[in-house]
């Protein structure tokens, strides 16, 4: 199977009209062990720091050393590769992240196991800086939306249910299991992937943008200041949210609370799988539009059980659907350049999780938990802001 720029796409023309919705599935699942493999330690501190005879906190750089590959290797890696065919490029950097994250399930320190996560992390940030344009290639243009929603599912799942599966297998077991599961799952995916998924050509030489020029296009700067502030929005009360449940005294829990989320988060996706194609920009409009208000429930709310978990179910149908309408108009702002474009994703995806730690650190030491869902709006307004102020180069009205 060679990697080498070809003309055209092995797609059959037959099949032109029609949704590749098992190739689409299958690069969702794929989002999904991303995800689940990024936040797997969050859910088993304990357990690993027993394993390794370490501390909590080192264990917690676990995350950190995963989101840095991430953000170091997926722009260059990206625009090094831009002439190679997708599907080998795919799945090679699906093997090289199992085997990195079979590593760390058999590592016998933390030394080794941060240097393992740094590569998953830059294998990961390969897959995501290509996920996108590699679905709407596959699928008909005129349902590029309804592809994107179908593809970005595995986002919303690995951040719902990802991390407490991994708690719960290591409970159930052993924690290396955790880590051993995602490479079996990673291992089936990708041989899904191998027979079902099309695959589509690298990008031709004469269409290929200096990096630099894919930043400067129109619409592709003011993309990622939004998914940076909007992910920030999200991430400081989704890492803090037991602090900010312990305030309202409602005795919920953060299990519940991120059940809720998740859940309403998949209602989320399904809609913008039906409305993306048709009316992109009022779509995002409300979505943060309807996420700002969600920060403002659980602020005005904290103290009623009802309340809180209302806003939760805004908060899932919101922001779950938030990652296809932003890789859409990243996507189309790229142009021809797509994958570079969404190469830029991961990297301000993993930056706004950093940053989200240390913002919400400061902020429970100046304050309370209730000052979560305060960041939580005043985010939110800017994220709405900014959609409004890319709305003629960024955020189209329709596709």
């Amino acid at each position: 199977m060679s990697a080498s720029t070809a003309s055209t796409p092995v797609i059959d023309e037959s099949d032109e009209r029609r949704l590749p919705v098992l190739a689409l599935v299958s690069l969702a699942l794929i989002g999904f062990i991303l995800l689940a493999m990024e936040t797997m330690p969050a859910g088993l501190l304990p357990d690993i720091a027993a394993g390794m005879a370490t501390s909590e906190g080192n264990v917690g750089l676990l995350v950190s050393a995963y989101a840095l590959g991430t953000v170091v290797v997926t722009i260059p890696a990206i625009s090094l590769t831009r002439r190679f065919r997708r599907k080998p490029l795919l799945l090679i950097s699906i093997v090289g992240l199992i085997l990195a994250n079979t590593l760390t399930a058999i590592s016998p320190d933390v030394a080794v196991s941060l240097v393992s996560r740094f590569i998953a992390g830059s294998f990961s940030g390969v897959i995501w800086g290509m996920l996108a344009a590699y679905a709407i290639r596959i699928s008909p243009p005129a349902r590029s939306g309804l592809a994107l929603s179908i593809m970005s599912i595995g986002a919303p799942l690995g951040f719902a249910f990802g991390t407490p599966l991994g708690a719960f297998i290591g409970g159930l077991t052993d924690w290396r299991w955790s880590f051993a599961g995602l490479s079996i799952l990673g291992l089936l995916v990708g041989l899904i992937i191998l027979v079902c998924v099309p695959d589509a050509p690298g990008l031709p030489a004469a269409t290929r943008l200096p990096l630099r020029n894919v930043f400067r296009l129109s619409g592709v700067p003011i993309v990622l200041i939004v998914i940076v502030v909007w992910m920030l929005a999200h991430s400081t009360i989704y890492t803090y949210i037991a602090p900010y449940l312990r305030t309202t005294g409602t005795g919920i829990t953060p299990d519940l609370m991120l059940l809720v989320y998740g859940v309403a988060s998949l209602g989320g996706v399904a809609l913008v799988g039906v409305f993306l194609d048709r009316h992109p920009r009022p779509l995002l409009h409300l979505s943060a539009a309807t996420f700002t208000a969600a920060g403002v429930v659980l602020l005005v709310g904290h103290a009623s059980t009802p309340a809180i978990l209302i806003a939760a179910v805004l908060w899932g149908v919101s922001f779950g659907g938030a990652a296809p309408q932003l890789q859409n108009a990243l996507t189309h702002a790229g142009g021809d350049n797509a994958d570079i474009a969404n190469s830029f994703l991961p990297v301000a995806f993993n930056l706004a999780i950093f940053g989200a730690g240390i913002l919400g650190a400061l902020l429970l030491t100046a304050a309370d938990g209730l000052i979560l869902p305060a960041a939580m709006t005043v985010l939110g307004l800017l994220a709405l802001a900014l959609t409004g102020i890319g709305r003629r180069t960024a955020f189209a009205a329709r596709h």
